[in-house]
């Protein structure tokens, strides 16, 4: 996923800002992302990812990223939304398990 593609769709929220929202507040949980312009506080498809992220930049990953692409990432949200269930692992990438509380709310 390339800096400027949405990380949360709802609110048009760019992985870019994400990033440097973690990077220049260091927000102790994920779920502060909602203070960036509410990420995470829509359909919560991107709450995952945001704790990938946030994982990423804590631990001083020069580039984080989500092994996805663009257009994937919104037909997988299509899917959730319509569904009400999360694909096994989502937001993880190759290799990684599922993060706990993953699933829908």
């Amino acid at each position: 996923m390339d800096p400027d593609d949405h990380v949360c769709l709802c609110f048009r929220v760019s992985k870019r800002k994400i990033v440097n929202f973690y990077r220049r507040e260091r927000p102790p949980h994920a779920s502060l992302a909602s203070e960036c312009l509410g990420a995470g506080t829509g359909c919560q498809w991107c709450v995952p990812f945001l704790r990938k992220l946030h994982r990423q930049v804590m631990a001083g990953l020069e580039d984080p990223d989500l092994p996805v692409s663009p257009g994937e990432y919104a037909q997988r949200r299509a899917s959730y939304r319509q569904s009400g269930r999360r694909e096994e692992g989502a937001g993880e990438g190759a290799g990684e398990g599922s993060e706990e509380g993953a699933g829908p709310p």
